[in-house]
């Protein structure tokens, strides 16, 4: 990776997302460990071999980019092949150390991200591959209800961590971060716009890859050597990335999400023409939550977000459903424009809620 100065790289990442028959989809580069920035030696990171998953990135490069967006587009296309329509800014990462480069005296990376909306075309590269979202952040997904290996794993992992502070204070602090995040003991709820602080809290506890690969880069050479029984604890925590990639897909999952509430991002994932099922089941793959079908179809009436074309489509053995298409004029007529804060649910509180009709 070229650099920017002497003392800095500027990086710019892609967060590639599309949704295909239901399931939240992003788009995963493989890199090769010789010469690329972020990456660790393979015998600190025992999961990569040769190579890495990363998020599609690339240095910025002053001389050739016009733009920070231009740069990133062109780097996008020369890694898979694509050519992106709805580009938003996310979030500049800059954290010491997050590259593992600058342990060893090389410059600071400084990465600016990117959200990117599109839908699943096919990639001509072979090192870049569409992944499932929560294959790396599977603790996101309640669409099913509260994933099992929560409790059987996250739960007392996180109870032990807090345990283990070394003050009354600091057990306090800890205990009341995993109730914000995750919820308290008895919580049947989770608030899906905290994937970001539920990302760092497990990295903070040691139950993502990524803390005991940074542990180890930073100990260099002094490190023991690495027991394989040290890497089941990360059995179901979902794939590791390089550098601090999946901390910038937490971050760009919990943006996605805060903006169903107010902005109409969930139609840039759609085709042109589509019917209120199909809507539904995009905004629930985003939010990782089940949405009751009565509350959501209102939701969008009152919004006033889509209006029917006059005709229907029939899938598979159902009776024919109206197609709808997104009134974009709606965007000048408001000033918030979306559906509802999205919260996750247990199996037995959405049952609950839905006899209910909340």
């Amino acid at each position: 990776m070229a650099r920017n100065s002497a003392d800095t790289i500027i990086n710019l990442i892609a967060v590639i997302v599309a949704v295909t028959n239901d399931t939240p989809r992003v788009l995963i580069v493989e890199q090769n460990l010789s010469g690329a920035s972020g990456l660790l030696p393979s015998d600190i990171d025992p999961l990569s071999g040769s190579s890495h998953f990363s998020l599609p990135n690339g240095p910025f490069e002053p001389r050739h980019h016009p733009s920070l967006e231009s740069g990133l587009r062109s780097w996008v296309a020369a890694q898979t092949g694509l050519d992106l329509y709805y580009v938003e800014q996310l979030y500049t990462f800059g954290n010491r150390y997050r590259d593992p480069g600058e342990i060893e005296g090389g410059p600071r990376v400084v990465s600016i991200a990117y959200i990117a909306l599109t839908h699943e075309d096919a990639v001509d590269k072979e090192n870049a591959h569409w992944r499932d979202w929560y294959s790396f952040l599977p603790w996101e997904d309640w669409r099913s209800g509260r994933p099992a290996f929560m409790e059987e794993h996250i739960k007392p992992a996180l109870a032990s961590w807090v345990r283990q502070a070394q003050s009354q204070s600091r057990r306090k602090q800890r205990q009341e971060r995993v109730n914000v995040t995750f919820g308290q003991s008895a919580a049947s709820e989770m608030d899906s716009v905290l994937s970001l602080e539920r990302f760092e809290l497990l990295y903070d506890a040691n139950l993502v890859f990524e803390a005991l690969r940074d542990e180890r880069a930073a100990k260099r050479n002094s490190a023991p050597p690495l027991e394989a029984a040290e890497l089941t604890k990360f059995d179901g925590m979902g794939t590791a990335l390089v550098s601090d990639h999946r901390r910038i897909l937490a971050t760009a999952l919990g943006r996605l999400r805060g903006k169903l509430a107010y902005r109409p991002v969930v139609f840039e994932l759609l085709p042109g023409e589509f019917t209120l099922l199909q809507l539904q089941r995009v905004a629930e793959a985003l939010s990782g939550a089940e949405m009751h079908k009565q509350n959501f179809r209102r939701l969008v009436a009152n919004a006033d977000l889509v209006e029917p074309i006059g005709r229907t489509s029939v899938v598979g053995r159902g009776r024919p459903a109206e197609l709808f298409r997104f009134r974009r004029e709606v965007l000048g007529e408001k000033l918030t424009v979306g559906l509802s804060r999205p919260i996750m649910r247990s199996s037995e509180t959405r049952r609950t809620r839905h006899i209910r009709g909340i």
